[in-house]
């Protein structure tokens, strides 16, 4: 019947064959439970797809499990909240089992009920309850939780229907995964009309039903990465108005009021960008951020107890060390105090036999000073010869050094004079040097002076030659002045004949030249006003007039 029960809810096919095949051996009588779990993990559990509606499967082993365990006494609570306490237990425990959850999830727990049931977290109270729990054992089983829940301990004040609202609330976000939920108005996609409808908000799905008890499911707005929400103006009567906009369709709602909008909003706004970073449930992410924070405290608290008890050996090994030194300081304290006995019985004999060698040495210490007396007596004449000695030996040093210093005399004097020679002889060779030097000069200077009379004697001669031809040339000068003159008076007059004969010329060819059609170039202006030839006709004419008058003369 379990194995049945447990197929038709984890939508597994019941295989009964394999159950009988499985158990046809064991004919001794009930089965055990880990007689069992071998079935249930090969067979069950191996073949679930994940499609089953998981607070069924809560349900059945709340069944199997509630009737056995639950406490007796009176509960605060009723049993639909105990089964929903018994799930929440189921997640929020360790993985681990017996399950038990922790001080830590505990305090997340109720801290969730009470904010769920609107009252202040006594943080105090429950510290004096961890401290006493932390005493006796790790956390609590399930069934603890339910009795520490339902005894009201943390939830004095507040009634039976406030703690099963508030329970119901936790399953709903921490179990059923909804993130929201409320009345608000829909606008139909057909007849455009308006009907308030239960919204149940989740991490990947909004759901709308007639009423808060869930039973009538009128659809579904998928989530996804692509979908938006935006807020929307007031229109057709309709207030605190925002649009879901999804890839298919869009939905327009209306909330209750601003603040609700504004929740609403912000709660289908977080969603979708969870879904599109992939994340979790926030409540799922702060369970596993928990549960990572406390498996660092413990790995830190073994590692810390790892390193303790290593302490505690290297502090035992160090103690048995100690033993073993403070051992060998006794034994070596016992040898020392045996050593020590020797050694003064040893330096008792060895004071009476230096007592027997005192007394000897003094005897024979008298005989010494004796003996160093009469010594010190020639040691002192000896000291007085050696003195003289070193008085002459002083007086030796003297006069060699005396000597030698008129040896170093004569030889300065000898370097001086050997000196002193040396540059009476360059100088000797420098003055005769000299000397030829000045008689080849004087030689020179009479070549010169002979070479330079003669180029003066044939200057002189170059000079009368260069004044006769001067002279020549100024009396040629003078004849050229003169002819020079008298050409110019004879140009002088043949221009004042020619320029009067001219003038007759021209004057008698412009009375008699006809008037004929002007030239196009140039006309010339005289006196009188425009000439009656052109320029290049006067040319002409005065080529014509100078060969006839080259031809008279």
């Amino acid at each position: 019947v379990l194995s049945h029960n447990l197929c038709t809810v984890l939508n597994v096919p019941h295989d009964p064959v394999a159950l009988e095949e499985h158990f046809r051996d064991d004919d001794e009588g009930p089965v055990s439970n880990q007689g069992y779990m071998p079935y249930l993990n090969k067979f069950i559990l191996e073949k679930v797809q994940g499609n089953f509606d998981k607070v069924e499967f809560n349900r059945m082993c709340w069944t199997l499990c509630a009737k056995k365990n639950l406490s007796k006494s009176p509960l605060l609570i009723s049993d639909e909240d105990a089964f929903k306490v018994w799930v929440i237990f189921n997640f929020l425990s360790e993985d681990k089992y017996p399950l038990i959850i922790v001080p830590e999830e505990i305090e997340y727990l109720l801290k969730k009920l009470t904010e769920a049931m609107g009252a202040g977290w006594q943080q105090e109270q429950f510290d004096h309850y961890k401290i006493s729990l932390n005493t006796s054992r790790e956390g609590l089983s399930v069934w603890e939780l339910i009795d520490l829940i339902g005894s009201g301990q943390f939830s004095k004040g507040m009634d039976r229907q406030t703690v099963s609202m508030a329970i119901n609330e936790v399953f709903n976000e921490l179990i059923l995964d909804v993130l929201k939920q409320g009345y608000m108005l829909k606008k139909g996609h057909k007849r455009k009309n308006w009907t308030e409808r239960w919204f149940v908000l989740k991490p990947n799905i909004i759901s709308y039903y007639v009423s808060e008890d869930l039973k009538d499911k009128k659809g579904d707005i998928i989530l996804d990465g692509n979908c938006c929400v935006e807020a929307l103006p007031d229109k057709d009567g309709k207030k605190c108005l925002f649009l879901i906009k999804c890839l298919d369709k869009s939905f327009e709602i209306s909330a209750s009021d601003k603040k609700k909008k504004q929740e609403w909003i912000q709660a289908i706004q977080t969603t979708v960008n969870l879904l599109r970073a992939g994340s979790p449930p926030p409540h799922k992410e702060a369970r596993q951020k928990r549960k990572e924070l406390r498996q660092k405290l413990l790995a830190e608290q073994e590692e810390l107890e790892r390193q303790m008890k290593e302490l505690q050996t290297a502090n035992e090994n160090k103690q048995k060390e100690l033993e073993t030194v403070r051992k060998q300081l006794e034994a070596a304290a016992a040898r020392a105090a045996e050593e020590e006995k020797k050694r003064l019985q040893t330096q008792v004999e060895l004071q009476d036999r230096f007592s027997l060698e005192l007394e000897r040495e003094k005897m024979v210490r008298q005989k010494m000073e004796e003996q160093v007396a009469q010594k010190s007596s020639e040691l002192e004449q000896y000291l007085q010869r050696v003195r003289e000695l070193e008085e002459m030996y002083k007086q030796l040093q003297e006069a060699l050094e005396d000597e030698k210093q008129a040896r170093q005399d004569e030889e300065t004097v000898r370097k001086l004079q050997a000196r002193l020679l040396e540059e009476e002889s360059a100088k000797r060779a420098e003055l005769e040097k000299w000397h030829l030097q000045q008689q080849q000069t004087i030689q020179m200077t009479e070549a010169e002076k002979q070479e330079l009379e003669n180029q003066r004697m044939i200057k002189e001669r170059a000079l009368q030659v260069a004044m006769q031809q001067l002279e020549q040339l100024e009396l040629e000068r003078k004849e050229a002045l003169e002819q020079y003159e008298e050409v110019k008076k004879k140009l002088e007059t043949a221009a004042n004949n020619t320029k009067s004969w001219k003038d007759k010329v021209a004057h008698h060819e412009g009375l008699i030249r006809l008037i004929e059609p002007g030239s196009k170039n140039p006309h010339l202006i005289t006196n009188w006003g425009p000439a009656a030839f052109t320029e290049a006709e006067l040319e002409q004419r005065q080529k014509s007039w100078k060969g006839k008058k080259a031809t008279s003369e």
